[in-house]
């Protein structure tokens, strides 16, 4: 993995599997479960200027980060819902490079912490309540015309949290 490479994917790309056992699926919602946690304690590290430093050249800045881990869980959360109680629904796509610029992204980080620590709590219970059944549910993304599944989508937001606080720790690290 090259510097560049390595700076946009600290731990590597995503790639979905094509099924879930429930030990992965468990694995999978652990991690989102802990992930607050761990992004908070990369933002309470970050001193002086940090919180506008860019991880890599013409990246976001971890306010920005931070900011965006709470949108695009938060849109998890309700493709989630959406899938549970509408059955294999399109969802709603948002251009998370403009919602990473409107103007509460210059705020405190603090607050998309406070958010994402609910949001998290209440998203926790819900994965942790689902059925096999549930975890095959799907959605159908607009833009990719793909079906996913709510394991899926699972898998990909525990990989989203530990992708962004790997940013973080760069950024920490400068």
């Amino acid at each position: 993995m090259n510097n560049d490479e390595h700076l946009r994917y600290p731990i590597g790309r995503f790639s979905a599997k094509e099924s879930y056992t429930l030990e992965e699926v468990l694995a999978n919602i652990q991690r989102i479960e802990t992930a607050p946690a761990k992004i908070e304690s990369a933002f309470k590290s970050l001193h002086g200027t940090q919180l506008d430093t860019p991880y890599r050249a013409g990246s976001w800045t971890a306010r920005q980060v931070i900011h965006h881990v709470a949108d695009s869980h938060l849109n998890a959360y309700i493709r989630c819902k959406w899938t549970l109680t509408e059955g294999t629904p399109v969802i709603k796509a948002y251009d998370e490079k403009a919602w990473a610029e409107t103007g509460e992204i210059k705020a405190d980080p603090a607050i998309s912490m406070a958010l994402l620590n609910a949001l998290h709590t209440k998203w926790t219970i819900l994965l942790k309540s689902l059925s096999a059944d549930d975890l095959k549910k799907s959605f159908i993304h607009p833009d990719s015309k793909k079906t996913i599944r709510i394991d899926q989508l699972i898998a990909t937001y525990a990989w989203h949290g530990e992708h962004h606080l790997g940013h973080l720790t760069i950024i920490a690290a400068k």
